[in-house]
């Protein structure tokens, strides 16, 4: 082989090791810090729409608790993307009243909701609005809605639990029906939306 020869195969190999650092690279950061996700439903509407584009970060979860307000991708309790209809409540669940017990487990599916209640919260809805410890939050984010599922009598979120809620109050699978989750069942907070171009933005 002569030199020019050599030479070429070193330029392909070193462009060759590029590229499997690059990728390396992405998949730590994918698995590390910030993780693409695609909004899956309208149960975040108007806030994100199906099939917008969400960063979500993943390394404060390591670090800090989600706070109330945030939106969180997260894997729900086991049965919770059950589409056929089954009650997806680990106990039956009380006309009027959030599930007060999950299943055990997690889901799979990854869900994208909002953190509207912590361990020790008292949680009301009204009309889709959450009342917090007896006061009602300002949630300009959030659809008021008036069906069976928007007015639900007051739950204690258990310790270390999340109570998750959709903005699209009246068409949201949530923590209404299948239950709080537990703090380790979250994968990160979604922090900014990158698709469509025109929703570009933080969250």
């Amino acid at each position: 082989m002569g030199a020019e020869e050599e030479q070429v195969s070193r330029r392909w190999l070193d462009l060759i090791g590029v590229v499997i650092g690059a990728l390396l690279l992405a998949l730590l950061i994918q698995w590390v810090l910030v993780k693409p996700y695609r909004i899956p439903s309208g149960s975040m509407l108007p806030t994100l729409v199906q099939g917008q584009r969400v960063f979500v970060d993943r390394l404060s979860n390591r670090f800090s608790d989600p706070e109330l307000g945030q939106i969180v991708v997260f894997h729900p309790p086991q049965g919770a993307g059950r589409q056929d209809g089954q009650d997806t409540c680990g106990v039956p669940r009380p006309r009027g009243q959030i599930c007060p017990t999950a299943e055990n487990g997690e889901d799979d599916l990854a869900f994208i909701k909002r953190v509207v209640g912590l361990g020790g919260d008292r949680i009301e809805v009204r009309r889709g609005q959450v009342i917090r410890n007896g006061r009602p939050v300002d949630e300009p984010y959030a659809q008021r809605c008036d069906s069976d599922i928007c007015n639900l009598a007051a739950f204690t979120v258990p310790k270390d639990s999340l109570l998750m809620m959709g903005d699209n109050r009246d068409d949201s699978n949530d923590s209404r029906y299948w239950g709080a989750i537990p703090r380790r069942n979250v994968v990160g907070r979604a922090f900014a939306t990158y698709w469509p171009t025109d929703r570009i933005g933080g969250l």
